[in-house]
Order: structure tokens, then sequence, then C-alpha cells
């Protein structure tokens, strides 16, 4: 009796009769021969079936795309095989024949496969991002644990807000208003007044009507909170983490790199010490002449590339206008559609990078930094940049105030290179009950739904700190990703929630 195993282990069982349980992939026929690629979630396997085993032959020529299957066969050795394996099969059964699988070989616009994203996370480009996201959240968990740090879970339903009114989702909690969490850190502060070193890991919730491709009304996020710590402790957990990260994807996913078409050049680059840079002196290099020249040369090498896509656009369109139908034709157009993606990507670029330069002259002490100016900033270094002390006035009332200069608070912000702006965000909090109070009265804040907050200022404060790392933010620019929808398996978008 066959073993069954998964596609990922058949390297270990050459010459051997396995069983896989899958789906197939693709088909194609070579005369008395066809070729089935079946993937289960592991890997992917060429299976091979003959025509002199006409059981396994005749369903293998009919069988449509996604199909559910049982295939018994004998491993052997093949490096121009995916995986350096294939299947001879002797047995196949079919599970479920699919026909008209809604995903086809042809080009699918983002809308289409938005609204399937059920079957969309089934392709290969989605199952790598899935793997790699898998793996970020292992190594999470290892990274704190190995520090000595304990995962504390914290409300989703909350009182009040923490990163401001504006963006709360407000729902009816038995007659009374209560909202979806923003961050977990107002608790976690408590549990490490108890615990000293906590983290916590899960999904938040942001009512912000934007549209750009960093931001999604419902992501996961991972906030440590550290007790007896000042910023310079909260950079230096960030920065080892960063590093640890992008290390881990790097050794365990190179394959899933490729497939996404990434260049692994510039995350080989993240390692510590990352720079350091105040706001104001961010705000200097917005207003440089020297960043403004850098800028305008990419701006060039844009205009360049749009160029060589347009042409290459058009030879393509010749080409599948003279080529029959069939899977040649079809890939030709799933290429241009991924080059017209492209160029509309660019064609954006241009528009906005000119704006772009002349906001960042202008740029004025006490704003925050934006998208934009992120973008900016993070195009000038080869790794992630750290952003501290940011105006008082722009940042959470939580923030504690920096006693060499008032008009600043202890925070850092983490923006990632090639232009993917900020993925950590994190401070010293503030650590004295009045000034917490005054802090809340200037934005606007009722104190008093507070109370159990600054009671951890009452009894037995501390100096502490922490930070929040967007998962789905990083993922992107591990990835390479062009918008964070990508990042999650059932992205929640302004105007779309289905499926």
């Amino acid at each position: 009796m066959a073993t069954l195993v998964r596609i990922a282990e058949l390297n270990q069982w050459i010459g051997q009769a396995v069983e896989l349980r899958g789906w197939v992939h693709g088909r194609r026929s070579g005369g008395k021969i066809v070729f089935l690629l079946v993937r289960d979630g592991s890997g992917v396997v060429q299976c091979v079936v003959e025509a002199s085993n006409p059981d396994a032959f005749e369903p293998a020529t009919q069988i449509g795309h996604e199909s559910s299957v049982i295939v018994e066969g004998s491993v052997r050795a093949d490096p121009r095989a995916p995986g350096g394996v294939e299947l001879a099969v002797s047995t196949l059964r079919v599970v479920q024949a699919v026909d008209n699988y809604p995903i086809a070989r042809k080009a699918h616009g983002v809308d289409f496969l938005m609204r399937h994203r059920h079957l969309w996370i089934r392709s290969p480009r989605q199952c790598a991002i899935l793997r790699i996201r898998d793996t970020v959240i292992r190594t999470i968990h290892e990274f704190f644990a190995a520090r000595g740090f304990v995962r504390v879970d914290t409300p989703i339903i909350v009182p009040g807000a923490a990163e401001g009114t504006t963006t709360l989702f407000q729902l009816d909690y038995f007659g009374e208003p209560a909202f979806l969490t923003q961050t977990g850190q107002l608790y976690l502060e408590a549990a490490a007044m108890a615990l000293g070193r906590v983290y916590c890991f899960g999904p938040t919730f942001r009512a912000e009507k934007s549209k750009t491709r960093r931001h999604l009304t419902e992501f996961w996020m991972l906030e440590p909170e550290i007790a007896w710590t000042d910023l310079d402790g909260v950079m230096d957990l960030a920065e080892a983490l960063v590093s640890e990260l992008v290390a881990r994807v790097l050794q365990q996913h190179r394959s899933d790199l490729e497939l996404l078409g990434r260049d692994v050049a510039p995350l080989e680059q993240v390692r510590p010490p990352f720079p350091r840079i105040t706001y104001s002196d961010a705000v200097e290099l917005l207003r440089s002449p020297a960043t403004h020249s850098r800028l305008r040369e990419e701006l060039e090498r844009h205009c360049a590339q749009l160029a060589a896509h347009q042409r290459r656009l058009a030879e393509l369109e010749a080409r599948w206008s003279a080529t029959p139908k069939g899977w040649v034709q079809d890939r030709l157009a799933q290429e241009i559609q991924e080059l017209r993606e492209e160029i509309a990507h660019l064609g954006q670029e241009l528009e906005t990078r000119a704006l772009h330069i002349e906001a960042a002259s202008s740029f004025e002490w006490g704003q925050d930094l934006g998208g934009d100016e992120e973008t900016i900033l993070a195009r000038l270094f080869d790794r992630p940049v750290m952003v501290t002390r940011y105006p008082r006035a722009v940042k959470a009332f939580y923030m504690k105030t920096d006693p060499a200069d008032p008009r600043v608070v202890l925070n850092v912000d983490v923006l990632a290179p090639e232009g993917y702006g900020e993925i950590i965000g994190g401070s010293q909090r503030e650590d004295d009950a009045d000034r917490l109070i005054e802090r809340m009265r200037e934005q606007g804040l009722d104190p008093a739904v507070y109370d159990w907050y600054i009671d951890l200022r009452r009894y037995g404060t501390v100096p502490h700190g922490g930070f929040g790392l967007g998962l789905e933010r990083f993922l992107a620019w591990v990835c390479g990703l062009r918008h964070i929808r990508e990042a999650i398996p059932f992205p929640r978008l302004m105007g779309r929630i289905y499926p």
C-alpha cells in the first residue's frame, strides 16, 4: 500500500510508491503521455500519466483546472521537474472534476481577483506570500520567547480611543458606545507593570477613509511593551526584531521571493546598525537640494523605464494578435495585463513625483510626516531608517515629552527602504500622571474614561516603552508588493468587505 506523503517531502521517497492528495494546477499532453501538475499546499509536482495505463490516462486527458485528485505512483528523480522529482502515476482517482474554473490562465483585473479572493489565494504567487507570512509570525513568537517576553491577549472591544478619535469603528455594546481596538498598547502597559516584558499580536482596526496602497481597515499588529526601558531600549529591540525577521525570510524563502520577482539584494543589506536621525534632521533632508537632485535623477530613470515598457507592450500586443488561441496566447495576455498595470503604476509615479519634490522643498517643521515624505526619506537609505523625536502636537497623548526639548516627544518611526515607509511606530511612554492628564486634555480626551490607565502612573510607575509593527506593511516591503491588500488572506478595505 502506498504511503501518504506531502509533495514537499517527495525527495525523501525516490524509488518508492507514494500517495498524494491535492488539486490539478495544470495539464499538458504529449501524444501518449499526459503531464499533470498537482499541488497540495506544500508544493507542486509533475505527475506523468502514460497511455499504457488507460484507467488513469483517460481521466487525465479530461480533468479540469483545480479538480481535486488522489494520485498514487512511484517517485523518480528528474532535475528538470519542479522540486527535482516527478511521479510516475499508477492510479488516479478524481474526487471532484471541475469545469470552467473562474480564474483561468487568461488575464484578470484586480477587481475580479479581489471578488474571487477565496480562489485567488490558491495561485502560486498568493501561496508564496502566505507562506512567508506564516514564517514571519512564527519567528515573531520565537524572537520574544527567547527574550523572556510573555504573550498577553488584549481586548478587541474597548471603551475609548488610543490613536485619535477620528479613526474609530463604533459599535453598540448593550446600549453603551464602544469601539473596535486601534491598539492593545494601553492594556499591555498594565501587563508590563505585572510581568515586566510582554507582547500582544492580533487584529486592530482603523476607520481611516483612505484608499492608498498602504492602508487596510483591519490589520494585524505586533506590540511589545517593556518596563524599565527608555527610547534607546525601544529602538534596540525594534532593530533586532526587523533584522531577525528579514534574515529568517531570506533563509527559508529564497524560492518564494524569486517567484514573487523580489530583488533580494536590498533585503541582504538589512542588518544593524540602522541609521538614526531626528525629525529635525528629516526636515532638513526633505528640504535639501541634494535630496531634490537625487529625486530628479530617479524621475529620469522612471521616464526611461516607462518608455521601455511601452515599447515592450507594443511588441507583446503584436505577438498576441498573431498568435492562435490557446495557452500561448493566454500567457501573452497575462503578460500584457501585468505590463499595463506596471505602466499605469509608473505613470502615477511620474505624475506625483514632481509634486513630492515641490512639497518636500516647502515642508515646515511641525507638520507630521505623511506617506509622501516617508517615501522620500526611505529612498535615501539602503536599510531601515529610524526617525525620532517628532513634534509633540502631532503625536499621541501617551508619548513622553522630551525633557531636553518640550516641543518634541521621545518616539521613533522605523521607515522601510525602497519607498515603503513606516513599518514600526513606538515611543517611551509618559510615566507621570499629571503630565499624562494634561496631554489627554490637550487632545480633547476625557481623563475619566482612562482613569484605570492613569492608575498605572499612580501606583508604582517606572520608565517604560514599546512599539507596534504592522504585519501587512512589513510583508509588503519584504515581498516587494505594490499594494498591501495581497499581504493578508482576506483584506478589508474602504468599500470592500466581500468575500
